[in-house]
């Protein structure tokens, strides 16, 4: 349930954020006709990522092994690339975020409601579309009724806190925010890499190497309550095969490498603008 509300309370801000710079600009511009079509646009990107959600979470559940391992790898997996790729996007795009939605906004205005429409579509259905298929991947991990009261609770909590933004009622740190939960899904991202590997070594697609690198189920097993919440957010495995382990430790040291670049990039954009 942890990792479904930080997802959808990120996913869920960012486009509760959206919205907002949305509305703020054609308030801005005086054009407040359009607005019915920023909602109905949201609307319309809000249903068609609820359908995938569960069109996803029914496929996964229905299908047998080997299939329904190849399946949930396949979208464990996935979802990891598409979290790693929006974390290192947000960190350096965050910030040009408010403005290019604004120009965009404002070269639609000048098309009329139908382009209004889909600039608040497309740009809530790509978050619609990346929370339905992390939610997918936060079933297999855990089930689905905790995925549910998660992805409730989060995004409950994203259009409290967007609204507050907005209503200059809360001030909150936005930076500070998605660097911390993008810390906290990096962790998660890493461990649905390493349930993704799981899965496709129980359909005999990845070999195990050493079945059980060690076994700590004595100390902390995936039946006992801390065991479960680990492993629902950070995959974890009282006995790893070699093939798990190596797989995590790799994302890791790729995610550090990454973050150390897009560190320099962007201490050299900042010094080539001052």
């Amino acid at each position: 349930m942890t990792a479904a509300f930080l997802l959808s309370l990120r996913e869920g801000l960012e486009a509760a954020l959206i919205i907002g710079i949305l509305l703020g600009a054609l308030r801005q511009m005086r054009r407040t006709e359009f607005i019915p079509a920023v909602w109905i646009g949201t609307i319309s990107a809000a249903a068609i990522s609820l359908i995938t959600a569960i069109v996803l979470t029914r496929l996964g559940l229905q299908l047998e092994d080997p299939g329904e391992a190849i399946f949930e790898g396949s979208t464990m997996l996935i979802a990891a690339g598409l979290l790693t790729w929006m974390i290192f996007w947000m960190s350096r795009q965050a910030r040009f975020l408010k403005t290019n939605l604004e120009n965009e906004i404002q070269r639609a205005s000048q098309l009329g409601p139908r382009a209004i429409f889909f600039v608040a579509f497309i740009a809530v259905l790509r978050e619609g579309i990346e929370l339905a298929l992390f939610l997918a991947a936060s079933v297999f991990a855990s089930n689905s009724l905790q995925t549910t009261v998660g992805a409730f609770l989060g995004l409950g909590t994203a259009v409290l806190l967007g609204w507050s933004i907005f209503a200059s009622i809360v001030r909150l740190d936005l930076r500070r925010f998605f660097q911390v939960t993008g810390f906290l899904l990096i962790l998660f991202s890493g461990g649905l890499v390493a349930r993704g590997v799981y899965e496709f070594i129980a359909a005999g697609w990845i070999p195990a190497i050493i079945e059980h690198v060690w076994d700590i189920n004595s100390f902390l097993s995936l039946d006992s309550g801390l065991g479960q919440l680990l492993g629902t957010l950070f995959g974890y495995n009282p006995a790893p095969s070699l093939s798990e382990v190596i797989v995590y430790a790799l994302y890791f040291a790729a995610i550090g490498f990454g973050l150390r670049l897009s560190g320099q990039r962007s201490a050299q954009e900042a010094k080539a603008q001052a």
